[in-house]
């Protein structure tokens, strides 16, 4: 049986330029700039292949936004077990998460970002709230390394209660999460039902998520007309937003889901520059810097390798913004997609983007400022791609993913694209659109 559970809200922080979408202050912000989310119109994608291949088949979910609306509109039937409550967003995802679990579900397709994806831990009760610990954040900045023992401490978690009797309609006897327990029915990784996250938040750095949102309902259609999948337990990794703006990359491991592994169709590990290969990421930035053109608007996306190249143009740029460079001069630091249309319009304009380390994204990973429509606005050469070419090796053949939303766009972004590795040096190097690939 298959569950979904929507955050109506994940992803509106990163076309305003915001690093994330967590709190009511942040959103606030990201609506007044002008931005929306893309959550429904992912989460349609999604469950549009779900329903090309399985007619009229149930899901269980939450009530209007949060998965019903979604489930009608894809012509399948819901089959409501949750109702939002006046409560903290991540509260609501989780006890939904909660109730589609006792309800049944055996793969629950969770529509959002990390922050999401750590909020249907807390639902599945998989670890306890030590897991913000300090002796839990054992994992290396981006790098999705879990150390034997953190990993082995958080698997213990899981604890003996068993689920909750499950839920017929929104108003059925309510779960542990809504009841005025503790907490969520704590279950046993083992026991816990399939989770696979579809991508539509602004951070999604851990390795529980389909490569796309037609990648996801490929998935749950092929486990609903195989019975199941095999699964592999993967972390969940989030970094605290607010020290993220302050440029603190500090993620900690909330724990671990159960998720259906397909090879091209779930996401890989994020993996960290490592430190040796610093000589490497100085030398490619300075490959962009030799290769830039006066009167050009460049817009310098987040990551290391291209704050290497802030740092060798001599500007402070904002690492996990977008920042737009003329003529050596800053003119725009942290802008929203709307800035970044807005300087695009004044002259020509080119993105400075780097590849996502064992990912291999180029677009659609924290770099949501750079949106399809300011994309198209840059024109048929929008890009100007750097990275290590030890990047490149890692991801052992693999094609570079773009993800922009924007079905027609990406097709046009696949084929082949040129990397800046060095001074003088580039590789060539193949680029995928997941939205294309067969879902049959």
């Amino acid at each position: 049986m298959i569950g979904l559970v929507v955050n109506p809200v994940a992803g509106v922080g990163g076309p305003a330029g915001l690093a994330g979408s967590d709190g009511a202050d942040v959103q606030r912000l990201a609506f007044a700039r002008g931005a929306r989310s893309r959550v429904q119109e992912r989460t349609a994608i999604a469950l549009r292949v779900l329903a090309a291949q399985h007619p009229g088949v149930s899901v269980v979910t939450a009530a209007g936004a949060m998965g019903a609306d979604a489930v009608r509109a894809a012509g399948l039937v819901p089959r409501v077990v949750h109702t939002t409550r006046a409560s903290s967003e991540g509260a609501d995802t989780s006890r939904a998460v909660d109730a589609v679990a006792a309800a049944g579900a055996d793969l629950i397709l969770v529509v959002g970002g990390d922050g999401t994806l750590r909020d249907a831990v807390a639902g599945l009760g998989l670890v306890g709230s030590g897991s913000t610990t300090p002796e839990n954040r054992a994992v290396a900045a981006g790098s999705g390394a879990v150390s034997a023992e953190t990993g082995a401490d958080l698997r213990s978690h899981g604890g003996a209660r068993g689920g909750t009797t499950p839920q017929e309609t929104p108003t059925a006897a309510p779960s542990g999460a809504e009841s005025g327990e503790s907490g969520p029915n704590l279950r046993s990784c083992e026991r816990a039902p399939a989770v696979l996250g579809v991508p539509a938040g602004v951070k999604m750095y851990s390795p529980v998520f389909a490569v796309s949102p037609s990648a996801a309902g490929a998935v749950a259609a092929e486990w609903i007309t195989q019975g199941g999948l095999p699964v592999e337990e993967r972390e969940v990794l989030d970094i605290d937003e607010a020290a993220m703006r302050r440029a603190r990359v500090d993620p900690a491991l909330y724990g671990f889901l159960r998720v259906p592994y397909r090879s091209g169709r779930t996401q890989a590990r994020k993996a960290a520059t490592p430190t040796t290969e610093a000589a490497a990421v100085e030398a490619a930035a300075r490959g962009v810097v030799a290769r830039m053109l006066p009167g050009i608007r460049y817009l310098l996306g987040p990551g290391g390798t291209t704050a290497e190249v802030a740092r060798r143009l001599g500007v402070e740029g904002s690492p996990l913004g977008v920042d737009v460079v003329l003529d050596g001069v800053v003119i725009r630091k942290g802008a929203s997609e709307h800035e970044l249309l807005d300087d695009i319009a004044q002259g020509p304009a080119k993105a400075v983007v780097t590849v996502i380390g064992g990912q291999g994204f180029l677009l659609g990973r924290g770099n949501q400022q750079l949106s399809a429509s300011v994309l198209r606005a840059l024109g048929d050469d929008p890009l100007l791609v750097v990275a290590p070419e030890q990047k490149l090796i890692d991801l052992h053949g693999r094609p570079l993913i773009v993800d922009t939303g924007d079905a027609e766009l990406d097709a046009k972004l696949a084929g082949h694209v040129r990397i800046i590795t060095g001074v003088g040096t580039s590789s060539l190097y193949a680029v995928a659109a997941p939205e294309l690939v067969p879902t049959q």
